[in-house]
């Protein structure tokens, strides 16, 4: 019989506003066994990390919990300890030893201001009683543990001199250190390159059979989870809508939310025109008295897909025309380096070469996917097109005139027919801006439009076009989910009817739901406005499903190019082929 670890009853979470109490987490009740790997799925807001933040009682101000029992079934105790019940300073003393967190963003969560070495030694002298040798010499260790390369510097190191994944493996060390017996992991993976994702999935299944630990994995990431989890609960706003063992669940779906998360994911095998999303499985509807319930359509996928699927890249190549076209787009030799450090005299002693020796040409109304892991220089390339990164060397010819070497302020006209999506719409747009001005700013700066009335006429228009409301057009970024901010930067962008576009790693971070709307609509834009992209992602799924050739990126080389289709059926270079197999595959391919 399975020993049971932790089990949940009826738990509620709230946060209070001056205009209404919200109910975040809603009646939730489910078990995690010894041993054992949870995994918890659903879209932003559906209650996954209120959940698991519940359960370690970190709930911030004005949220709190209003209800339920946390049950924490001790190895020697007769009876479960019921850790909602007990004072704050007792509570201090299970975090970190037998319940621990990986959160979700480690930049955030690591203390800037301190090395590494100091906060994964922290938890080891308060609850372990260690002394700071003692920890020292165990976080060495478990340093190792976590193959992260050279422990010695990373010790040492502060968090902003580490890579996304190192600083990941640094929070697991953290959250590893006083041997917990259940490991909470608030998506670990997101945004990570699939190779460096694929490491540290692995490292979390070594980690958890030597140190016979559970696993909550809280995911978006359905692959990522098939590939993971034991069971796995379906959340949707704040309560569960289905749970049971993984391949069961992922293989036969009953409810239509989990149908629909599963349909949403860019499929590998075959090509579709649009993705499924939730909105093609669930409506809301009015009840009689005036609230407003969650109903079911009668959605069936075979219909759904009918037409919409097509067999290969070069279909829509030869129906647009496009292997016809001269190019808009010629880059021959590009190279751009940063130095790598200075001598006392300011001269570069060696340099990163970001991007060294990449020719590649585009032609119009094509998508070109860049695919590759972090740091390969698929950024700096993208933004070396735009004259946003200085070019060492080389030629970019867009539609015949040289833009290497042009003078900045020469640089305004093309502005306007080159744009780029940035990859995090928190950045990229100003938080004191509401959103209706970031999107008229453009056509200020340009000229465009006469006058503002006529430009506030073509920014509701471009709310309306990426599926936002015209009363949004007075409110702030920070009043917008991501998915929400990701259609304002698309707004943004086509405020100045551009005609050549880079989409910078722009639906990385956003749920699979989330992520499926924003791709339709840059499907459709392309369609109607005879857009050409660059679209640029870690994710080759995503790449394969907008693209209609494809470049694959290394240490600022290409090392291969093709069509989708064909590239990631029968690939030629080693560097591909282990970007395709590090994709989860789960149950979720078959």
């Amino acid at each position: 019989m399975e020993e049971r670890l932790l089990t949940v009853n009826q738990l509620e979470t709230t946060f209070l506003s001056e205009q209404a109490a919200v109910n975040a987490v809603r009646g939730v009740s489910f078990f995690l066994n010894r041993g054992e790997t949870l995994g918890i799925v659903g879209e932003s807001g559906s209650g996954k990390s209120v959940t698991a933040l519940s359960l370690m009682r970190l709930i911030p101000q004005p949220g709190q919990i209003t209800g339920g029992e946390v049950l924490y079934h001790k190895a020697g105790q007769e009876h479960p300890v019921d850790l909602l019940q007990l004072p704050r300073k007792e509570m201090r003393s299970y975090r970190g030893k037998e319940l621990a967190m990986i959160f979700q963003e480690p930049m955030s969560s690591l203390n800037p201001v301190y090395r590494c070495g100091d906060q994964v030694i922290e938890g080891m002298v308060h609850h372990l009683g260690l002394s700071k040798a003692e920890a020292k010499t165990r976080a060495m260790e478990l340093l190792e543990e976590v193959q992260l390369p050279d422990p010695k510097r990373i010790f040492k190191a502060y968090p902003h001199q580490l890579s996304g994944g190192q600083k990941q493996r640094v929070m697991i060390a953290m959250a590893m250190s006083c041997g917990p017996g259940v490991l909470i992991a608030d998506e670990p993976t997101t945004a990570l390159d699939v190779t460096v994702q694929k490491a540290i999935l692995e490292l979390m299944q070594r980690l958890k059979v030597a140190k016979k630990a559970s696993v909550i994995f809280i995911s978006h990431d359905l692959g990522v989870v098939a590939e993971i989890a034991d069971r796995v609960m379906v959340m949707y706003k704040g309560e569960i809508v289905e749970q049971g063992p993984v391949d069961e669940l992922f293989r036969a779906p009953k409810h239509p939310y989990t149908k629909s998360l599963l349909a949403c994911r860019p499929p590998l095998n075959y090509r579709v025109r649009r993705l499924p999303v939730v909105a093609d499985f669930i409506g809301a509807q009015t009840t009689a008295d005036g609230t407003v319930a969650v109903v079911a359509k009668d959605t069936d996928m075979g219909q759904l897909l009918k037409g919409a699927r097509i067999t290969a890249a070069e279909q829509r190549r030869r129906e647009k025309g496009l292997s016809s076209r001269p190019p808009i787009l010629e880059v021959e030799g590009l190279k751009t380096w940063f130095p790598a450090g200075r001598t006392f005299w300011g001269q570069p002693k060696s340099y990163i070469k970001a991007v060294d020796g990449v020719s590649f040409q585009v032609r119009p109304g094509e998508t070109l996917g860049l695919v590759g892991e972090s740091g390969c220089g698929k950024t700096t390339l993208g933004r070396s097109l735009l004259g946003l990164a200085p070019v060492r060397e080389g030629s970019i010819r867009y539609k015949g005139q040289e833009l290497v070497g042009r003078h900045p302020d020469d640089w305004k006209a093309l502005r306007q027919e080159m744009q780029i999506i940035f990859q995090d719409p928190y950045a990229s747009l100003n938080p004191r801006m509401t959103i209706g001005r970031a999107i008229m700013e453009p056509m200020e700066v340009h000229g465009l439009y006469g006058n503002n009335v006529e430009r506030r006429d073509r920014a509701l228009h471009l709310l309306e076009t990426v599926s936002l409301e015209p009363s949004h057009f007075q409110r702030y970024p920070h009043e917008f989910s991501g998915g929400q901010r990701q259609r304002i930067a698309i707004a943004r962008a086509l405020a100045l009817s551009p005609r050549f576009i880079i989409c910078d790693e722009s639906v990385s971070a956003l749920d699979v739901s989330v992520q499926a709307q924003v791709l339709n609509l840059l499907m459709d834009l392309r369609e109607r406005y005879k857009f050409t992209y660059i679209f640029i992602s870690h994710d080759l799924s995503v790449v394969k499903f907008m693209s209609d050739r494809m470049i694959v990126m290394n240490q600022g080389k290409i090392v291969e190019e093709g069509l989708s289709d064909e590239l990631y059926n029968a690939p030629k270079a080693d560097y591909t082929r282990m970007l395709i197999n590090a994709i989860p595959q789960g149950i979720l391919q078959a």
